[in-house]
């Protein structure tokens, strides 16, 4: 796609004016060969898992306030971008996530109490990445995009037919990590899918001068960013390489929990973006359609309550740390090392 300046992008609509708009090459041209909009029952798959993920975002969030959770990095504002992403994703395929992609893992089918195991502080990633085709979330900024290559790569060495899809923000394009991993890709032409969440508060965007393709995509338009992130997945699969997608989208949240965002953003920018709910924007392309009614909307509520519930009550109770766990999923064979320092601790338990 035509790569153009910042300043002429165009930003989304509200939803009152355009609830949906697949894709659009920068310039008003609106690709409409090579891309193609999800069906019905995609677009209210799309719906619900949004919803259910803003109340996940907003029941995390209290989590931290009560002192349950370390820390919370919400993604309220981008659920279109992450879930539009994954559920383009192949039973085969892997996702490779940020430290902000709650979202996405939960739509991904990890399980919710897990997905949060980083932010209360424990060593381990908190599920299993090979049950749920989900590498453990990326706190260092663009290491997950060098892994999903070497995934992708050993894969098809194997004859695997196995996808990836990297999620990053858009500060991430400024690591080393991520354009080594854009060159190693597109030398090696692995399957693999980058997807940027822009969401305008950092300095740089992805240099498309890797020989790979690149996409633009509205990032609040889930169906835009499913029916791009799909198109990507399935050239990727049949040998065209890797691709780069940035989806422009906004964080209403803070960082985190613990971020004061007065302080270098105003609060008119933000209700600019509040206006342009991702969630608004797809309800209303849904009514239109007829694809859904109030009844069905609220079954969509309920099922999104039930995931805070049952998160909230599972996080009530206080987990008992097995000290002996620090030795295990870390070598395939423990190490004689190892072995005696775990004989020792046992019986440093044993005596306490």
């Amino acid at each position: 796609m035509k790569h153009t300046d910042e300043r002429t992008r165009p930003v989304p609509p509200l939803p009152s004016q355009e609830p949906v708009r697949l894709v659009d090459r920068y310039g008003g041209r609106r690709e409409h060969s090579s891309f193609t909009a999800p069906d019905h029952a995609v677009l209210a798959e799309l719906h619900r898992a949004m919803v259910i993920g803003r109340r996940f975002n907003q029941q995390a969030g209290t989590l931290a306030r009560q002192g349950r959770l370390a820390v919370y990095p919400s993604s309220t504002g981008q659920e279109a971008s992450q879930v539009g992403g994954v559920l383009a994703l192949g039973e085969r395929d892997w996702l490779f996530p940020t430290y902000r992609d709650s979202v996405a893992m939960i739509t991904h089918g990890v399980d919710p109490v897990e997905t949060l195991t980083l932010f209360r502080g424990d060593w381990r990633s908190g599920y299993d990445p090979h049950r749920y085709r989900c590498a453990p979330q990326c706190t260092p900024l663009a290491t997950n995009a060098s892994h999903a290559v070497g995934l992708t790569y050993a894969a098809r060495r194997k004859g695997r037919d196995v996808a990836a899809l990297v999620l990053m923000g858009d500060g991430a394009t400024s690591e080393g990590d991520a354009h080594e991993a854009y060159d190693f890709a597109a030398v090696w032409n692995t399957p693999v899918v980058f997807l940027v969440q822009n969401n305008r508060w950092a300095t740089s965007v992805p240099s498309h001068r890797h020989g790979m393709r690149g996409y633009h995509v509205d990032g609040n338009d889930a169906a835009a960013v499913h029916a791009v992130v799909a198109h990507a997945l399935a050239e990727a699969r049949a040998g065209g390489g890797p691709a780069i997608v940035e989806a422009l989208t906004y964080r209403v949240d803070p960082h985190t929990d613990s971020d004061a965002p007065q302080r270098y953003r105003d609060d008119g920018e933000v209700e600019y973006w509040v206006e342009r709910d991702p969630l608004m924007r797809m309800e209303m392309l849904l009514r239109n359609e007829q694809i859904v009614d109030d009844g069905l909307l609220g079954i969509y509520e309920r099922d999104a309550e039930r995931v805070a519930t049952a998160v909230r009550d599972r996080m009530a109770g206080e987990d008992r740390l097995d000290p002996a766990s620090l030795f295990t999923d870390v070598y395939a064979q423990v190490p004689p090392v190892l072995e005696r320092q775990r004989h020792e601790l046992a019986e440093e338990l044993r005596e306490a």
